[in-house]
């Protein structure tokens, strides 16, 4: 699409069937300031002083207005490109008078259509328009003074971050980012959190602060997000590579960026271009620069020893990463490291014992333990017998969920799926039922290929019920009913199979999508591209 996009959310299927023009659609928030597209914004600049946001972040809670972020959705608003006044001037007008820019009344509206210029060596964003985007800044702070949930505030504000930013604000730019992250981070919604993060990143990078920047970029940078948000973090973090002069590693982000879109965004392949130019003529100057980080050294994740195995000894022990044998080969088996420990047995013993990295031991092979799980989320699940009654312990041998599962899953994102009675559900961390054990399965398939047991960092898991699928949240909400043979998780939507073998999609409250017409499930994940608008997520 040749327009850039909305800042939020993806257009819905009637908006990509007709073209975008300047009566799309309002939000709510509209609709309470109505905004006339036929009147030039400068009639009526914005003047309010920046208001303050009022309170902290509330607890999360569904919202009747607003939709789960990354929705195909009319809710949030189209981003048409600024509407230029054609044709002549009437016969009776002045003559000197020119054609001006007419610009959407709606400060998100309005940043949306801007399009922006990327300087060719510092490879920043510029305004066209320095006032234009001032008066928007404005906008978003009038807003803000009466957004109530949190939601919107993590919107407006690193929405306000993002004009700050381009201005040269890049004090105020990272107090808004910073607030609008821990709004974003209390919804506990993952799209909306990533670019909360991502717009935070961009400011950090602007101000030099280039690792925690990485850093960001990296923890955003989720292969369950959708393959558009992804590319765009990729060239955000090959831009603060490039600044640092880490152009081999800049590279390896843009390549993932076309990668991801498969040369099918044309601003994406443009851009890419000017970075890739600034990039050839930076390396004939000065080289390109260190060799590419793995992504555990740029999270400042520890790199834990990893098992090997001595033949002539028919034992293992544990190597740190250059190889170098730190643990002795003493086990008849080993676990991998986990959060710094992990689960070991003797030869002579019938029980596990668990390490820490020095090889000392946390829990000794006498505490019983005949079956283990590695540790996720500061827990793991142990059984005496090694065949059911498992429970939960601490790295302290602490019983933190006592026994009475037939079978477990680790915990992801405070959960746990569990099975008892022969039924699947899930657990918090407390031990508390969350989703009731009466599924016949829980297993999680996502569109990228993947399955997770249990719930995926958005929150949601796929739940069977007599062979058939369906969709609770992280309270045990039914989202879907178990009434489809197939379900896929997809970033935005989910992807449902019917009894025909024909395929189409729900949208994230349950609600038909796409109707099930499809031969195949890449077939409804192209028309859903389609739906999506925010081609420029982090601007």
């Amino acid at each position: 699409m040749s327009t850039p996009a909305a800042n939020d959310a993806p257009a819905t299927a009637e908006q990509v069937s007709t073209p975008l023009t300047n009566d799309a659609p309002t939000t709510a928030e509209q609709v309470s300031t109505p905004a006339t597209h036929d009147s030039p914004a400068e009639a009526a600049p914005v003047s309010a002083p920046p208001a303050p946001v009022p309170g902290p972040p509330t607890p999360a809670e569904p919202s009747e207005t607003e939709p789960t972020a990354g929705e195909p959705t009319a809710g949030e608003p189209v981003s048409a490109p600024p509407a230029q006044v054609s044709g002549p001037p009437a016969t009776d007008a002045p003559p000197e008078v020119e054609p001006r820019e007419v610009r959407p009344a709606d400060p998100e509206q309005a940043l949306a259509a801007i399009r922006w210029r990327l300087h060719p060596a510092k490879l920043r964003e510029e305004a066209p328009d320095p006032e234009a985007l001032r008066e928007i800044r404005d906008g978003l702070t009038t807003k803000l003074g009466s957004a109530l949930d949190n939601r919107t505030r993590a919107r407006l504000l690193s929405l306000r971050s993002v004009a700050a930013r381009i201005l040269g604000d890049l004090d105020d730019a990272l107090d808004d980012a910073r607030l609008a992250l821990t709004y974003a981070e209390a919804t506990g919604e993952l799209r909306r959190t990533t670019l909360a993060r991502a717009r935070l990143a961009e400011v950090l990078r602007w101000r030099g602060d280039h690792a925690e920047a990485d850093r960001l970029f990296a923890e955003a940078n989720s292969p369950e997000l959708p393959d558009r948000l992804r590319a765009v973090l990729h060239e955000h973090a090959g831009r603060s590579c490039y600044d640092q002069g880490r152009l081999t590693e800049a590279c390896l982000h843009f390549e993932r960026a076309l990668d991801l879109r498969q040369g099918e965004d044309a601003e994406l392949n443009a851009r890419t271009a000017v970075a890739l130019d600034a990039v050839a003529e930076r390396a004939a100057a000065d080289g390109f620069g260190p060799k590419p980080r793995t992504r555990e050294a740029i999270l400042g994740e520890e790199r834990y020893p990893v098992p090997t195995f001595d033949e002539e000894r028919g034992l293992w022990g544990y190597a740190d990463t250059e190889g170098e044998l730190v643990i002795d080969h003493r086990y008849a088996e080993v676990q991998p490291f986990h959060e710094g420990v992990a689960w070991v047995r003797r030869p002579e013993a019938s029980r596990w014992a668990l390490i820490d990295t020095t090889g000392t031991a946390l829990i000794e092979a006498n505490n019983g333990y005949r079956a283990v799980g590695s540790f996720s989320e500061g827990l793991a699940w142990v059984s005496m017998d090694g065949k059911g009654r498992w429970m939960a312990v601490d790295p302290t041998n602490i019983v933190r969920i006592p026994p009475g599962y037939e079978d477990t899953r680790p915990f992801r994102h405070g959960l746990a799926a569990v099975r008892q009675n022969g039924g699947w559900g899930a657990v918090d961390r407390d031990g508390q039922i969350v989703v009731p054990t009466r599924f016949h399965g829980m297993s999680t398939a996502l569109s990228d290929g993947r399955y997770v047991d249990g719930f995926s960092e958005e929150g949601l898991a796929v739940v069977e019920l007599a062979g058939r699928r369906g969709v609770v949240d992280r309270t045990g909400r039914i989202l879907v009913d178990p009434a489809y043979p197939t379900l896929v998780v997809h970033p935005v939507a989910f992807l449902v199979r019917d009894g025909s073998g024909r395929w189409g999609a729900l949208d994230r409250r349950g609600e038909p999508l796409i109707d099930p017409v499809h031969p195949s499930s890449a077939a409804v994940v192209a028309e859903i591209e389609q739906l999506l608008t925010d081609t420029s997520p982090v601007l």
